[in-house]
């Protein structure tokens, strides 16, 4: 058996699931969150707690076990608590502001760069003296969030020099030295 497919979720006392056909969803305080389940893939309810289970040890069965229990336990956890990330600008002359779901990037370019968000996400942008910009970006789809960050980060990725760029707050960046390190 899979290590992870074979754990219970269990269910918060606010959120409901419900399954209609190979449909799951999933509603709580965060919003509701809907996903297709493979027909080969079993899924009870019971006592507050929900099981994944499989009818064979074949490969793409072991695969979407283990798949869809953790999709599942994502869906669980964004609608009972959200998920968030911060994302810092750093460098010179780096800003970002936001009217609503819109954000507008300064990073450099010649150009504003203008990104409309989904409705599922709530964004906030900080701008303090003498600290770099931060977007606060919150939703409960785990995999919107982290889309919608990639998208971010392409925007000006972290260069290893001087570390300019928009990177995770917290986030490690490996510096390397340049020419002069040679001599």
């Amino acid at each position: 058996m899979s290590r992870i497919g074979k754990l219970p979720i269990t269910i918060p006392s606010k959120v409901t699931v419900s399954i209609e056909g190979t449909t799951l969803t999933v509603k709580g305080p965060k919003g509701e969150l809907k996903q297709e389940i493979n027909p080969a893939i079993k899924i009870e309810v019971a006592d507050g707690s929900l099981t994944v289970s499989r009818p064979d040890d074949e490969r793409q069965n072991r695969a979407f076990h283990g798949l869809y229990r953790a999709l599942i336990q994502n869906m669980v956890i964004g609608v009972s608590e959200g998920y968030k990330k911060e994302l810092e600008l750093v460098g010179v002359g780096y800003r970002v502001t936001n009217q609503g779901n819109i954000l507008e990037f300064s990073l450099g370019y010649t150009h504003q760069i203008f990104l409309q968000l989904p409705k599922e996400i709530t964004v906030e942008t900080k701008a303090e003296r003498n600290k770099n910009p931060l977007v606060i970006i919150e939703s409960a789809d785990k995999q919107l969030l982290g889309q919608v960050c990639a998208k971010i980060r392409s925007f000006r990725k972290v260069e290893p020099y001087k570390g300019k760029g928009v990177r995770f707050v917290g986030e490690v960046v490996r510096r390397k030295s340049g020419k002069s390190a040679s001599k």
